[in-house]
């Protein structure tokens, strides 16, 4: 396994992570996703350790924190040799407490998701979306208190706008406080929309870029293609209400080129997928899951070995879509390479 500093932090993560939304099985989402308890995680979790991935995310508000519970329950007796990422700040309830990222509903959120995960500290926490509600202030001086207290290790955020990422972190330096070093993002071959503005920001603020659903929501694990629709039993009949859309004829030509390469290397569709985005600017971990032993096996075969150039220009091509304004006029004149050399 390959091993990469998580943004310009000191902490090493593995390329690739392993996401626990499988674990527990509880709610219309998650529930489609899978339903593994304690002695199927931990079956899961040893042959990821056999492999060399050692980072393992989480959230609360995956199956309502029996996730938390069943990766806390799998990891036990072992915790020293892995880290744990969790997130927090969607609704959990119907209360005014019960959601966002205020400092009393932080406060409880980590010290309830430490209780679950039976842990002391946690390595991750990571704002699972932005609270319009809470000063940033605030957040970024709890965050800083909890981190000083020792219960986490560093702190991150998911699904954020830029501008407000980058304004966390102007007051983070104001003020002396810890700064965002993770950032959990979509980012897939059919879904490229963080390159536009998330990704320069990662490199130029230092902030490392954790993949989640980078098989585009099971759209690229080579069960769907141009004359083979999504076929019985696939989770996306209960799942593409949550998914992103993708029109149907940029999808199968994504599905072609990767199909080709796949081919052309003696790899699978996922092995591929996975594998391109490895290779991406500010990629510090690609976040794998899976229902089976099958499916986890197949996608740890992802890492060991490189696409050619020829190859991801080919993926690239099928892949790219024009980023909306401001971004598209600059992206069509010849100057914009200099522009932005580290991202193209």
């Amino acid at each position: 396994m390959e091993y990469r500093q998580l943004g310009s932090s000191g902490l090493r993560v593995p390329a690739l992570s392993f996401g626990t939304g499988t674990f527990g099985g509880q709610g219309p989402l998650f529930s489609a996703w899978g339903q593994s308890d304690a002695r199927e995680a931990r079956r899961m979790i040893d042959i990821c350790l056999e492999a060399g991935v050692t980072l393992f995310d989480t959230a609360d508000v995956y199956s309502n924190g029996a996730s938390e519970e069943i990766l806390g329950e799998a990891l036990r007796g072992r915790r020293g040799d892995v880290l744990i990422s969790t997130k927090t700040g969607l609704p959990l309830g119907d209360g005014p407490q019960d959601w966002g990222v205020s400092r009393s509903r932080l406060i409880r959120a980590v010290d309830a998701a430490l209780k679950r995960l039976g842990a002391d500290h946690i390595d991750l926490l990571q704002l699972h979306a932005y609270d319009a509600s809470t000063p940033v202030e605030e957040l970024m001086g709890t965050l800083d208190q909890l981190i000083a207290q020792g219960k986490l290790r560093y702190a991150g955020v998911s699904n954020y706008p830029g501008w407000q990422l980058m304004k966390a972190q102007a007051v983070a330096d104001r003020h002396g406080w810890a700064r965002f070093v993770a950032h959990q993002v979509y980012y897939s071959l059919i879904g490229r929309a963080y390159e536009t503005e998330l990704m320069p920001l990662g490199l130029d603020q230092g902030i490392g870029a954790l993949v989640w659903s980078p098989l585009g929501w099971g759209r690229l694990t080579g069960r769907i293609g141009r004359d083979r629709p999504v076929p019985d039993g696939s989770r996306l009949h209960e799942t593409e209400q949550f998914a992103p859309p993708v029109e149907s004829e940029h999808l199968y030509r994504v599905i072609d080129a990767i199909e080709a390469v796949a081919a052309e290397t003696d790899r699978t569709v996922p092995q591929i997928a996975l594998n391109w985005l490895l290779r991406r600017p500010t990629v510090s971990s690609v976040i794998i899951g899976a229902r089976n032993e099958e499916q986890l096996r197949q996608n740890l075969g992802a890492v060991g070995w490189s696409l050619t150039a020829e190859q991801i220009a080919a993926l690239d091509a099928a892949s790219e879509v024009l980023p909306p304004y401001p971004h598209t006029p600059y992206r069509q004149q010849e100057g914009f390479a200099r522009l932005a050399p580290r991202v193209i």
